[in-house]
């Protein structure tokens, strides 16, 4: 392809009838105040679209226009480009050719990074002419660090290797030094983790190699492998910025630390466990820098948390918030607490571990190894005359009596219970050996939730429910009706999974007098059949259904919540 000629891109607009010349006038005289480029003042003036612009230089040149949202990218056109010449200059090469390499350009007209396009590639280089904002997404989307971490772990073996000293004293050496292997490893997998929005990174020594995986989505997926011997030294590395004992390898540790990646502020939970082949990692990603959620953004339905919002305004009571690991409860009772962080009320939390720092709020850190548990925390609480108490997790008979006693005392006390679903909850505090009466007059709520996957909204496709899913919806009373289903049908934004990103799904029992009438009865099934028939057709199967009725999530996902709260 010949060298593209440079382009006045407001004439070919104007040529074009996007704009008129008055609008360009405009437009050119915004440019030279802001210094903004003239497709860019035009775009957030919303007088035409990055599409329109895109076709419109396309057809100039005689170029395709390239949809980078849904086409595929060429992993070996990526290896002729490294990411940061690629950013710099603005482009994404798209396609080996047997002619030379076809790249996507935001602004074809820039002949200077054509011609050190060329001259980085060694190759003849053919325009396809994409948007900008696409180009930027899919910087983070197609430039994993999959090899650039395969090559680090493969040095740090190597130095290992070659070293004469411990694998301590090799660290200690390297500590200093941010070309280290150990250090450059561990940053790309953090930069690649947040890139491709992990919540986890697992790292699990095997007999015969190290695996590191990342949860993306609730889903894991496999990121490296490396020889077995990378694991000691990652696992050492990862405990001195830790602060965790190195020399302790029998026996589980938990940690923090904080980190910056690419200036987004990160902290660190770090979670050791021994097992047969050496010690496996793994360490939650906890952003810091995305602002305090508050209930109006949870996804909680707007009825029930018109509820939620008059129970936790009481002055006293029990609210408990039941899921499994990862279900979001965190979330949920920090808007919680959020809500009710005034100037005139004292909050205090008692947590293991503090996950995210809550300004205004006395939050204590429960230390095991030094006697400082859930139960004696909270007795040192309550001397502290708080209005609000969050109690981390409701673990023993103990922590759930002094919890239930706080709350019929005049604090009103939020906390969390691993159970299937909201009616068991009150059922399952007696067990722990909470006195009837005092769950039967205390507690004032139970929130049940989970996490959905959200169907990618670029390639979310209407989904007519198979056999098996009409049957599932037949027995939630939804009727054989089979319409306004979506799934994904995977593309470049998704990671071809048809589904991107999260969102939770609820279900609320309120403690009615009748209900703490029957939680006062010796016979648990009493109260489990009255607190069923009040959340009849409000449960988390239900909230799951109206979201895949929405097109939001996907019958599957409804299917697999429903079931998991039904065990």
């Amino acid at each position: 392809m010949a060298r593209p000629e440079k382009i006045r891109l407001g004439d070919l607009l104007v040529k074009e009838g996007l704009i008129s010349s008055a609008v360009l006038d405009t437009a050119l005289a915004e440019q030279k105040k802001s210094g903004r480029r003239l497709g860019r003042v035009l775009v957030d003036s919303m007088l035409v679209t990055e599409e329109a612009i895109g076709k419109a230089l396309a057809r100039q040149l005689g170029a395709p226009f390239v949809d980078l949202k849904q086409s595929p990218v060429d992993p070996a056109a990526l290896k002729l480009l490294p990411e940061s010449p690629a950013r710099r200059l603005r482009v994404m090469p798209l396609k080996v050719l047997p002619e030379g390499l076809l790249v996507g350009m935001s602004d074809p007209g820039d002949l200077f990074a054509y011609d050190e396009l060329a001259r980085l590639t060694n190759l003849d280089i053919h325009v396809a002419v994409v948007t900008e904002s696409d180009l930027l997404t899919a910087y983070d989307r197609h430039y994993r660090r999959t090899e650039e971490i395969g090559g680090y772990a493969k040095e740090l073996e190597q130095s290992l290797k070659g070293s004469d000293d411990t694998l301590l004293d090799a660290l200690n050496a390297e500590a200093g030094s941010l070309d280290a292997p150990v250090v450059r490893l561990i940053q790309t997998l953090f930069e690649d983790a947040l890139q491709v929005r992990a919540s986890d990174i697992h790292i699990e020594p095997q007999e015969k190699k190290l695996i590191i995986r990342f949860r993306i989505d609730g889903i894991l997926h496999v990121q490296t492998e490396a020889e077995p011997t990378v694991a000691q030294a990652l696992s050492m590395r990862l405990k001195i910025i830790s602060g965790l004992d190195i020399s302790e390898k029998r026996l589980p540790q938990d940690g923090r630390f904080h980190l910056t990646i690419k200036g987004r502020p990160l902290d660190i939970r770090l979670s050791t466990l021994p097992t047969q082949h050496g010690e496996s990692i793994v360490m939650r990603l906890l952003a810091t820098d995305g602002g305090m959620l508050d209930l109006e953004r949870i996804g909680m339905p707007d009825a029930m948390l018109a509820r939620y919002r008059s129970i936790i305004a009481r002055p006293n009571g029990l609210v408990l918030v039941t899921g499994p690991t990862g279900s979001g409860k965190t979330t949920t009772l920090y808007a919680s607490l959020n809500t009710l962080n005034k100037v005139d009320s004292k909050l205090i939390t008692v947590e293991d571990p503090v996950e995210y720092r809550l300004p205004g709020v006395m939050q204590v850190q429960v230390n095991e190894k030094i006697d400082m548990s859930f139960s004696r925390a909270l007795r040192s609480i309550l001397r502290q005359d708080p209005d609000v108490v969050l109690i981390g997790e409701m673990r023993d008979a103990e922590t759930a009596q002094i919890g239930l006693r706080a709350a019929l005392t005049g604090h009103l006390v939020f906390s969390t219970l691993h159970t299937n679903d909201a009616a068991s909850t009150p059922v399952r505090l007696i067990d722990m050996g909470a006195p009837r009466f005092m769950v039967a007059t205390a507690l004032q709520a139970v929130v049940a939730q989970r996490l959905v996957r959200q169907v990618c909204w670029h390639c979310g496709q209407p989904h007519t429910p198979t056999p098996h899913e009409m049957n599932w919806l037949e027995s939630m009373g939804a009727g054989a009706d089979p319409t306004g289903f979506t799934v994904g049908a995977g593309c470049q934004q998704c990671n071809h999974t048809g589904y991107r990103g999260r969102m939770a799904v609820y279900e609320m029992l309120e403690m009615t007098s009748a209900l703490a009438q029957a939680a006062n009865q010796p016979d648990p099934r009493e109260f489990l059949t009255a607190a069923r028939l009040a959340m009849a057709g409000q449960t988390l199967g239900h909230h799951a259904l109206a979201l895949a009725r929405s097109g939001k999530t996907s019958l599957a996902e409804a299917a697999k919540v429903s079931n998991q709260g039904d065990d």
